[in-house]
Formats: C-alpha cells, structure tokens, sequence
C-alpha cells in the first residue's frame, strides 16, 4: 500500500508511465526542495534511459533517516542516505531498532556539517555555545545525530544549548533574523540555505580544533575531514569540518544483475548528470570502493571492473 501510495505521488509529479515490458524500480530521495531529490530525478533518468529493461522513478520520502528502512522493507529499491546511516542500519544500531537487509550501491558526493553563525556572534567554538540558541535541522534527521556527536566530543549536550529543530531553510533564515545564534546544517556545498543567509549577513564557521576533529575520524571511520574554501560562502578563511559522504543503498536480496544495469547506468554515463547538477560534480565514483558496508555483489562487479 505505502509504495502504491507514493508512487501514485510520484507519477504525478514526474508524468510518470511506464513503458511495455519495463521493469519500474523506486528511487527513496527527500522532500522537495533539498538537494537528494533533483539528485535522483537525474540517476533516475540515466536509469531509464541506459538501464536496458527499466525504468526509474524518484519518490519523495522523510529522507537519509528513512530511506534505508524504506530499502530493506522493500518499498523502494533503491535510497540515497549518508555513509554513517547506512552503517547504522547495517549494523542495527541506532536510529535503528534492528539491523536492516541493505548493502551500498555506490558513493555520491560528500556533505559537510555547516556549522555557521553570524561573522560577529563572537562564537569561536563550540564551547562557546553553552546557553545559546542552535538551530539544529528537523528532528530526526541526520544532522541532530552528527551534532550530537560533536557536542559529546566537548563534554556537552542537547542539555547545554537552546535547540531549536527546524528546517535548513527555517534554521538559517532565523539565524538571519537574529533568532538563533548558530545554525547546524549537514548538506552538500554549497548549500541553499547557507548561501540565502549569507546574501545579507556575514557569516563564519564555528572552529572545531584539530584533536577533536581527528578523535571523531578515529572513532568513526564513515566520517572525514575536509576544507572549505573561504570563496564558497564569500568568508575570509578556509574552514576545516567534519564530512561524511552520501551514497546509494540497495536490498540485500536484489538481483546481482539488475544491481549491476543500474549501478552501469548511473556511473557509465556519470558525465552527463554533472552536466547539469553541481552536487553531481563532487561524486568520485572510488569511493564506493570505500563505504562502510559491503557493496552489492552487483555493485561490486562494476566498481571492481573500472
């Protein structure tokens, strides 16, 4: 009934039909508005147009949280989530009540945990966010796991700050406005809502220091380390945060052969998606020989190939 339903959603956003003797496969991306799901209206469309035998359609859903369960319940066949998630899921371990039926696909690009307030706010660190007010992404969704993480890195909590667990878009527009003093957001770069805010307010990072940074990787190899340069959010310096790379994630019990039509269409014809969308431009394909849960015996096949 649940795919009936969101498929019925989604054939009336995309005019969905699908053609004689294909083989229609459903696409868990978010809601609209976010980067995940014009991102799977084009694997999407490299899917039925290079996949022999299918054809693709993105569904709106809840997002990285839920896409791995959508997966392995069989509702969808195929989710975008963040590497940390699908560990989660592989391994049953929270947000998570059992472990899920999924494997990794494929990488896709990295998100970086934005953690922005206003270039004046006199927040150097996350120390400095005791008693504050923090938009921390809707509850539930993978930034409030990252940051919660970050915070115990501190000796700190929910507890510590004033959270507020609003929409990317609301979070940084009340920072904008004065209402909350940092904003968290774990989104791909640049990101919408960062770029709003900063169109009429100076902003920067929230400086998390090396050793704490690299305790975190240690401990959680489906994070990394990475740079931003100052000129993508128009700051005056380069900022070193925590990333973790997204993916594509698939049911354990899907074919190896229709696992490898799909990863061929997706990664064979790469190029032509980040002709048009600029997350796609940040995908390296070797990743996937690095996500923390096995690939799909499918999957693998065209990875180990390339």
């Amino acid at each position: 009934m649940l795919k009936s339903l969101i498929l019925v959603s989604a054939c009336l956003l995309t005019a969905c039909a699908p053609a004689a003797n294909q083989t229609e496969l459903y696409l868990g991306t978010a809601t609209l508005g976010g980067a995940y799901y014009p991102l799977g209206q084009g694997i999407s469309n490299l899917v039925t147009q290079y996949a022999e035998g299918f054809t693709m359609v993105p569904i709106v859903t809840r997002g990285a949280v839920e896409n791995p369960r959508l997966v392995s319940l069989g509702d969808v066949e195929i989710g975008l989530t963040n590497a940390d998630l699908a560990y989660f899921g592989y391994q049953g371990q929270a947000p998570y009540d059992s472990r899920l039926n999924i494997l990794a696909a494929g990488a896709l690009h990295p998100s970086i945990l934005h953690l922005i307030t206003r270039a004046n706010a006199g927040l150097d660190s996350m120390t400095d966010l005791r008693g504050k007010r923090v938009a921390l992404g809707p509850a539930g969704g993978p930034t409030v796991a990252f940051a919660s993480l970050l915070l115990n890195a501190y000796g700190m909590s929910f507890d510590d700050i004033v959270a507020s667990f609003l929409s990317y878009s609301d979070g940084f527009s009340q920072l904008r406005d004065g209402n909350v003093d940092a904003a968290f957001a774990l989104a791909g770069v640049p990101a919408a809502a960062v770029l709003q805010t900063r169109a009429t307010q100076k902003l920067r990072f929230i400086s998390i220091e090396p050793h704490v940074l690299a305790a975190i990787v240690d401990d959680n190899p489906y994070y990394s380390i990475v740079t931003v340069p100052a000129a993508v959010y128009d700051m005056e310096t380069d900022s070193t945060v925590l990333a973790v790379d997204n993916m594509l994630v698939v049911g354990a019990e899907e074919s190896a052969d229709t696992v490898f039509s799909v990863v061929s269409a997706i990664y064979g014809h790469l190029d032509e998606l980040q002709k048009t969308n600029a997350i796609a431009r940040q995908i390296n394909p070797d990743q996937s020989l690095k996500l923390p849960i096995p690939l799909h015996p499918g999957a693998a096949r065209y990875f180990e190939r390339r």
